[in-house]
């Protein structure tokens, strides 16, 4: 057995996948130059199953090239070994750790999962570790002046566009720059701009990452940049802080494609920005979902570690196909699919739904899930009523020894408080405020081509940042698929007093008009949706909106406040 040929397999193996999703961060940054949208969408797509497809061909090489079954504890041991010599020079070895062991328990069975055989912490530290050149640029206003200093950085980006006036939207970033920072804004010997390299792509926005540092206190800061129809670019607004930068990194969004030659000295820059978003948040949110996965773990892991609650049901209307728990101290729920069901749908269904939202753009709206399979928990950190729950409804998830718990299939999610739940206790103000908010977000899944299915509030959430997104995908699917129809009037007066429909009912037919019923009981609540989305109820709305999605035509959806758009906040460009 040599340990180190199958290290070398395993290590190739990562560098194609990782030359691979480089290559899909340039060519996004070539399909923005050219306003090819679609394009971006579909390498947004394509690179999530980028990591499955290497590890599978690193499997069967491996397998080719050597007796895998020959490999036992002490081999992979020895393999280990051997790849972390490897990694002592490489540019991306959390990456490549994540890596061999993805390939390493594709091969073993998980009864024989030991943790000197894997990685369950790194063994390469990344913590000083960056690019040549750095990953970020850096700047000195003091030196060649403010704007001098800001007409750098956009030449420093190297888009191949024209811009359509760029000391005008230089203006507008001093400008609200005056208006958004904290007065007085004294500036330091120290002062510096630092801007990431990479430009983050996403649907139809680059957008610029950096930050202030100004006393030894970073501001972060990003600059949205959009294309308008005659391929010309302009900067659409500047937002400053922790929050506003935070939302453009929301879980409810599709992952940013940047090019990163060392992703860890990326991660480390946005930390300094958002010093409470967890790394495998930021992991995920730059495409590089398993890493995310495998940190999200780390880090769950600890938390059992440094705590004492137990995992109990979570709070809401429990699904009809899927059980929900969570530990009260930890901000994610643990979904499983139920083995009963309240609704006839297959458990491939369900599966296959919540690939979809994995794979499309969640416009915001939608809540990102990580996948695992075969979870181990200490069997006293359960609340004795869940247990006993999951027996009864999802008993072929369950796996149970003496001290250990395993749950051989879970999503999990960030925490939300359900919005039904948000409603019970809303004064009338908060009602209106939040079923704004849930038309608006309906509009943005419908412009994202979704159609949510089941509409009721208790299928959306309501994040910290009030936002409402939708977390239920059971039947979810895409709006071009639905037929959307008015309810003919009754034939008889029998008609109109029988609790069937008088009418056929396709697989995919939709009647707006019915969502009054489930959805308008209360009058504060009906009295809100008429005020700002009353045409949720007409068919013609809907078809509307199909038509636009078959003509290719993408809606502006913005990670950032309408009122932040320069053209909102100083009208026409500020003019």
């Amino acid at each position: 057995m040599d340990a180190q040929a199958i290290a070398r397999l395993i290590l190739e193996g990562f560098e194609r996948h990782y030359r691979r999703f480089r290559f899909n961060a340039q060519q996004a940054k070539a399909c923005f130059e050219s306003g090819d949208y679609q394009a971006i969408r579909r390498l947004a797509r394509e690179r999530i199953a980028f990591y499955d497809e290497r590890v599978r061909e690193a499997g069967e090489a491996l397998e080719t090239q050597f007796d895998a079954d020959a490999l036992d504890e002490t081999s992979w041991r020895e393999v280990k070994r051997a790849y972390i010599m490897l990694l002592t020079d490489h540019r991306q070895p959390e990456l490549a750790e994540t890596f061999f062991n993805s390939v390493a328990t594709r091969l073993l069975n998980r009864s024989h999962f030991l943790s000197d055989m894997l990685f369950v912490r790194p063994a390469v530290a990344t913590d000083y570790l960056d690019s040549d050149p750095p990953s970020y640029r850096v700047y000195y206003p003091q030196r060649i002046g403010l704007r001098r200093c800001l007409k750098a950085i956009v030449v420093d980006l190297g888009l191949a566009c024209p811009w359509q006036d760029v000391d005008r939207d230089l203006r507008l970033v001093l400008r609200a720059a005056c208006d958004d920072l904290t007065r007085p804004f004294k500036t330091q010997g120290d002062l510096q701009i630092h801007v990431l390299r990479g430009l983050f792509f996403r649907n139809k926005g680059a957008y610029v990452i950096g930050r202030i540092v100004n006393d030894g206190e970073p501001i972060g800061f990003a600059l949205p940049i959009l294309r308008t129809t005659q391929g010309r670019l302009h900067i659409d607004s500047v937002l400053f802080g922790i929050e506003p930068v935070q939302m453009l990194f929301s879980f409810a969004r599709a992952y940013f494609m940047v090019d990163m030659e060392v992703p860890s000295a990326t991660v480390q820059f946005l930390r300094t920005i958002m010093p409470n978003k967890p790394k495998s948040e930021l992991y995920t949110m730059l495409g590089l979902q398993k890493q995310g996965k495998t940190l999200f773990y780390r880090d769950f892991l600890h938390h059992l570690k440094h705590s004492s609650d137990r995992l109990c049901l979570a709070a809401g209307i429990e699904g009809l196909v899927m059980l929900v728990f969570t530990l009260p101290s930890f901000p994610y729920v643990f979904k499983i699919i139920k083995d009963k069901r309240s609704k006839d749908v297959s458990r491939e269904h369900i599966v296959s739904k919540y690939q979809l939202v994995k794979l499309h753009d969640r416009a915001g709206r939608m809540a990102d899930t990580w996948e695992y399979s075969n979870v181990e928990f200490p069997r006293d950190r359960f609340e004795p009523s869940l247990l006993e729950r999951i027996r009864l409804l999802a008993p072929s998830m369950l796996e149970e020894t003496p001290d250990r718990i395993v749950i051989r299939h879970v999503y999990i999610e960030r925490r939300m408080t359900p919005l039904n739940m948000a409603l019970e206790h809303a004064t009338e103000q908060e009602t209106e405020g939040l079923i704004r908010e849930y038309g608006d977000a309906i509009r943005q899944l419908i412009a994202a081509n979704i159609f949510p299915g089941d509409m009721l509030y208790k299928n959306f959430g309501l994040t910290r940042h009030r936002r409402v997104v939708f977390y239920d995908y059971d039947e979810i699917q895409y709006l071009t698929e639905c037929v959307f129809r008015r309810i003919p009037p009754p034939r008889t007066p029998e008609d109109e007093l029988s609790n069937e429909p008088w009418y056929s009912v396709g697989p995919n037919d939709v009647f707006p008009e019915e969502f009054e019923r489930f959805l308008l009981g209360q009058p504060r609540m009906r009295k809100a949706f008429m005020k700002y989305h009353a045409d949720l109820l007409d068919v013609e709305y809907w078809s509307s909106q199909q038509a636009r999605i078959r003509q290719g035509i993408l809606d502006d959806m913005f990670p950032y406040p309408e009122h932040k758009r320069f053209d909102h906040r100083y009208g026409q460009r500020g003019a």
